[in-house]
């Protein structure tokens, strides 16, 4: 009956633990409008369209050195193995917690040489004075050890000990369980964190190669009106030898070249440090990407047309819109791991030992001893401990909850501004371009008039300056561009899916 009754408690605690107390987890829904707007001003060539976003996004600008340079940054740059280490951390978090949902078991052994004080516990036993451990054997006065002869104390005594001892507590109301939902939320998190510090990776390398592209395209621009410049001071020099103008012009076209001149050790400088940055974002030294990007390339073209998806892709891919997610995720089971602190706790324990006062008595039955049986720990008095750990949960949780509206609200902001950004810079290339095609006219007709000696070369001077101005502000706005695109595709989340799948 004993055993009976043993087994309808311990099959009513197994009942027991299958209950969990706290809120149960509900994925919020982001609030999204279900189109994005249209960019503001007018509208512009390549335009955005709500097919479905390709992971690899970088590929819309068909640059194979950059497809190149993107699959290599996620095995080799290091914010993304940084982040990899602190999800591993995460992960063996998560195992430790979800330790607690098992029982623990300890083998044991143990030998000791013991001598007990009559000062002690023999005191109370009555042997402090000499006896026989024969006679105490035969039931005679007094317990424990005797006392040596002629003197105090316990005859000295060899003590074997071997066993195992186990206990598993019995969740009853799910504090087990809520604390591994929780960790394992975080682990989402941290996962997403990793894939949110890859996008933002991506897109800095893809800025990078397309600014490095374009002071490349900026280089040859000032090289080509170098080149334009000398040849009109050489012009200048020969109508000055044949006293056809004054050294005031070869003064003018002297100064022009050294000026146009002057621009190349800034962009040289500019090419350099973007090489360093593509080479730490790749974890290389400095100068280790010189050989392979140092042969000037065109910035890479603007598709006729961009797949953007629709808002409501944002909350499945943006990672930071899914750790906001997670960590909501987890304070809800952090709420539950407080509420089950209020309830009594039961520990199922047992030991099973083997003890003998002789090694060769070690493989005796008589030699056995063993507990088992449950505990019970119940909250009496905490001075209000519990109840302001789940008042802090449910604050925490709150606090959550806003911080996700506060980023999906963000995300929205930033692909519209992105989309917006996008198409005006779409729009000033396109003045740029006309820009440049009418001071390359004027160039050639004040060219020709100056050869003529209707104009002086003052006006080429400034003429050929407007020039130079205009293409070095139309390779911006194609790097502008470009940049703005993938700025919006950063916005859009996208990039993460084929290096860290869910």
């Amino acid at each position: 009956m004993f055993k009976k009754n043993n087994f309808i408690f311990v099959f009513s605690l197994l009942l027991l633990g299958g209950c969990s107390v706290g809120p149960d987890w509900e994925k919020p829904t982001a609030k999204l409008p279900s189109s994005f707007l249209p960019p503001t001003g007018k509208p512009a060539k390549s335009q955005v369209i709500t097919m479905p976003v390709d992971p690899m996004w970088w590929n819309i600008f068909q640059d194979k050195e950059l497809s190149s340079l993107v699959s290599r940054v996620a095995a080799a740059n290091l914010d993304v193995a940084e982040a990899s280490a602190r999800l591993a951390q995460s992960r063996s978090e998560r195992r430790i917690v979800g330790a607690d949902r098992y029982p623990t078991a300890h083998l044991n052994a143990s030998y000791a040489r013991e001598r007990a004080s009559p000062n002690g516990i023999l005191g109370l036993m009555g042997t402090t004075q000499p006896q026989a451990i024969d006679t105490i054997a035969n039931g005679s006065p007094g317990f424990g050890p005797s006392a040596l002869p002629g003197s105090s104390g316990s005859h000295p005594f060899n003590l074997w000990q071997y066993g195992f001892d186990s206990s598993w507590e019995v969740d009853l109301w799910g504090r087990v369980r809520r604390s591994v939902e929780a960790s394992s939320a975080m682990v989402e998190a941290s996962e997403d964190t990793r894939r949110g510090i890859l996008i933002s990776v991506l897109a800095e390398i893809a800025r990078d190669y397309i600014q490095l592209r374009g002071v490349q395209a900026q280089i040859i621009i000032v090289k080509e009106n170098l080149d334009i410049a000398t040849h009109s001071l050489s012009l200048t020099k020969l109508r000055f030898t044949n006293g056809a103008t004054t050294n005031l012009d070869v003064a003018n076209a002297s100064a022009q070249v050294a000026t146009i001149r002057a621009d190349l050790p800034e962009l040289q400088k500019q090419e350099a440090q973007l090489i360093n940055a593509l080479s730490f974002l790749l974890g290389e030294p400095p100068r280790a990407l010189k050989q392979e990007l140092s042969t000037p390339q065109p910035v890479p073209p603007v598709p006729p047309r961009v797949p953007m998806g629709l808002p409501s892709d944002l909350a499945r891919f943006r990672p930071d819109i899914r750790a906001a997610e997670a960590q909501l995720h987890a304070a809800t089971a952090n709420i539950g791991v407080a509420k089950a602190d209020f309830y009594p706790r039961i520990t199922l324990s047992g030991s099973l030992d083997i003890q003998a006062l002789q090694f060769s008595g070690l493989g005796a039955l008589a030699s056995r001893q063993y507990g088992l049986g449950p505990t019970i720990s119940i909250p009496f008095f905490e001075g209000g401990k519990l109840h302001g750990t789940l008042e802090l949960r449910k604050a925490q949780q709150k606090e959550m909850a806003i911080n996700y509206q506060r980023t999906v609200l963000r995300a929205w902001h930033e692909v519209d501004d992105a989309l917006t950004t996008y198409n005006a810079a779409q729009n000033q290339r396109e003045q740029w371009q006309e820009s440049v095609k009418q001071n390359q006219t004027a160039l050639e007709i004040a060219q020709t008039q100056y050869k003529e000696g209707v104009i002086d070369f003052l006006n080429v001077i400034s003429v050929q300056n407007k020039l130079l101005l205009a293409q070095r502000a139309l390779v911006k706005m194609d790097t502008d561009t470009d940049v703005a695109l993938t700025n919006l595709y950063k916005a859009l989340g996208g990039g993460w899916q084929a290096d860290f799948p869910i």
